[in-house]
């Protein structure tokens, strides 16, 4: 890359920079050039293909719907984008924004140290068991008085694919697998604040998250929400805690938010038999 380089490694996920950079480099690429490259230029060079550009061009900040879905692919680091922004010769963004980015990978840095600290303990606390009262005897095997109840898989559906639900209990659960999912009407207790208790579930309790994919999941709001804040755990998909299944056809377009993950299709005839196998062994990974 030209220019000078920072000392800092900006080989971190794109979700380091912060509103006002992305905000930034909209106004300097969504404005069409005769000579300068604009967002579609950097699109391309992303690997987003023709279709997928004409659709962002109805956006009203395409550059930020843009950087959006490509922070869901693994190679998007602040390095991979600077290195875009130097290829289309956009060095006036570079000398621009240098300064902030590098600031945020710093910030983003600072920030993943101070997690991975172990936190302060004395004797009588227990780090394994959750500290807030809403945050205790939330499932039916839960001992609130010792460890939380962990599962392998949070089970993400809406109540009509609930008789495929079952089916994945028969397969995963009753089977040699002996996987423990975390269904929500099986498993939660009633009277607790859903949106507290899905997300500690999905950030604490479980390994990982399967969506159950079909035309009523897209008009969840319960399952936007639950994979969303899956997602924002995962970026990149690093850790492959997402895991998307469809078992029926659909008449709407796949979520755009889950096209760059491997999905599990039932539909297929030809693999259908390997379904439940290639599953249960994502799930079973460490």
């Amino acid at each position: 890359m030209s220019g000078t380089t920072s000392e800092l490694d900006l080989e971190v996920p794109l979700i380091a920079l912060n509103v006002s950079v992305r905000k930034k480099l909209g106004l300097y690429l969504n404005i069409k050039h005769t000579v300068a490259a604009d967002w579609m230029d950097v699109a391309q060079a992303m690997g987003f293909d023709y279709l997928e550009i004409q659709n962002y061009e109805t956006c009203e900040n395409p550059t930020k719907a843009v950087l959006k879905d490509w922070a869901a692919r693994k190679e998007a680091t602040v390095a991979k984008l600077l290195s875009i922004l130097d290829e289309k010769d956009r060095k006036d963004i570079l000398e621009d924004l240098r300064p902030q980015i590098v600031e945020d990978v710093r910030k983003y840095k600072e920030n993943l140290e101070k997690k991975s600290e172990p936190p302060v303990q004395v004797p009588e606390v227990d780090s394994c068991v959750p500290k807030t009262p809403e945050r205790v005897g939330i499932t039916v095997e839960d001992d609130p008085e010792g460890a939380p109840e962990m599962f392998d898989a949070f089970i993400c559906y809406c109540q009509s694919d609930f008789q495929f639900v079952h089916e994945m209990i028969r397969e995963l659960e009753q089977t040699q697998y002996k996987l423990k999912l975390c269904v929500f009407d099986r498993d939660v207790l009633p009277g607790s604040c859903v949106w507290t208790i899905t997300s500690e579930l999905i950030e604490r309790r479980c390994k990982r998250m399967v969506v159950v994919i079909s035309d009523e999941y897209l008009e969840s709001d319960a399952c936007d929400f639950q994979t969303k804040f899956a997602l924002s755990l995962c970026p990149g998909a690093r850790s492959k805690r997402l895991i998307p299944v469809i078992y029926k056809p659909m008449s709407k377009q796949f979520p755009s938010i889950l096209r760059f993950l491997t999905v599990c299709d039932y539909t297929r005839p030809c693999t259908q038999a390997w379904f439940w196998v290639r599953l249960a062994k994502a799930l079973s990974l460490p």
